[in-house]
């Protein structure tokens, strides 16, 4: 009895050292370094930003109004074109046998007419000669009427048929380039279905959203700041429409932002940021304190985006939080970090949930 005693013992102690060892393994792990940052940015800030579009200022999807097979497309996207020139052609017989008979009728009318206005004088002369009755001249400025009338409105349905030639010869609206041909000889092209894109000139615009809590500060001709982050670009820029509505654009308001700087790096298409300064007051009044982190120091995960913190033991934690909008290399935090709460900027290691950190 007193051997197997001995034994549990000995068995007990040697887990306990077992357990030691263990202990002393986990407590002496390398600590990473990092570098923290001192108190977030927080600042109620002087500018009013939204996100955007760039476009052209003169920009049109030409499409056609019949139906009919595209016969040819006369021209390439990136190809410059003047205000006019013929840019797709579509099957148009059936407009060419309408003209025959419009051109037809019209000769027909025009005959009736040159027949009856020559009746109309003749018995205009024979009733100032008492000639003709009073019954007769009437008949006959009835017929001269009728007359008349059948000519202007075969000329009228002339008008019509070569209208709709317009509609079959596809031109430029205005000075540009093609940026898009959507149709190939062969398609089929329907009333309404954009065939070629065309921008005009070098003008540009930033078409932007913005909030319902900032709108009251933008106004048509106050100046704006656009930043292109794709091509790292910031030129300035004039307001020229305010949408006084947002019924329609899910409670964003539509501004648009024209370019008062040329710049052939900017292309029609890239998104940017604009920034509308205000008055400092106004914005307090209006927006409440920006949180901001760097950019680099963003952890992401799919869908989920976090940044790392130091627990009171001296080890990472990540904390996931929601961002908005950018503002150059800072990111605006929406929720999950308090202003007075340090994160890692930067390590010198390896991060992860619950390691070593030494404080730089």
């Amino acid at each position: 009895m007193k051997k197997i005693q001995i034994i549990t013992v000995m068995s007990g102690l040697l887990f306990l050292a077992s357990c030691g060892k263990e202990t002393k393994k986990i407590n002496t792990e390398a600590a990473i370094p990092v570098t923290l940052s001192g108190e977030l940015t927080t600042s109620n800030s002087d500018f009013v930003t939204a996100s955007g579009k760039i476009e052209a200022v003169s920009s049109a999807n030409v499409s056609t109004r019949m139906m009919g097979y595209v016969t040819k497309v006369h021209v390439k996207m990136g190809q410059r074109v003047a205000a006019g020139q013929l840019l797709v052609s579509i099957n148009n017989t059936d407009l060419q046998a309408k003209k025959a008979q419009v051109d037809a009728a019209i000769l027909q009318a025009n005959a009736a007419y040159q027949n009856a206005k020559k009746d109309y004088e003749r018995f205009q002369n024979l009733f100032q000669q008492q000639s003709a009755s009073q019954k007769e001249l009437d008949d006959m400025t009835s017929r001269y009427e009728m007359a008349k009338a059948g000519l202007e409105g075969a000329k009228q349905m002339r008008n019509e048929v070569m209208a709709q030639f317009s509609y079959a010869n596809i031109t430029a609206p205005f000075a540009g380039e093609v940026t898009g041909t959507f149709v190939k000889e062969g398609d089929m092209a329907n009333p309404g279905m954009p065939l070629v894109s065309v921008e005009g000139g070098k003008a540009l615009q930033v078409t932007a959203m913005v909030a319902e809590n900032a709108i009251a500060n933008i106004h048509n001709g106050m100046q704006a700041i656009v930043q292109v982050k794709s091509i790292n670009k910031t030129v300035k820029g004039t307001v020229t429409e305010v949408s006084a509505s947002a019924k329609n654009t899910g409670g964003q308001y539509l501004v648009k932002i024209n370019l008062t700087t040329t710049d052939t790096s900017i292309k029609s298409g890239m998104f940017a940021h604009v920034q509308f300064p205000t008055a400092k007051a106004a914005v307090v009044e209006t927006k409440a304190a920006t949180v901001t982190v760097p950019e680099s120091a963003l952890v992401r995960q799919g869908q989920l985006i976090g940044i790392y913190t130091v627990s009171a033991q001296k080890r990472a934690v990540l904390r996931w939080i929601r961002i908005g909008k950018t503002f150059g290399n800072q990111v605006e935090v929406l929720s999950g970090l308090s202003s007075d709460e340090p994160f890692i900027v930067s390590a010198q290691g390896r991060l992860y949930n619950g390691v070593p950190v030494s404080v730089q």
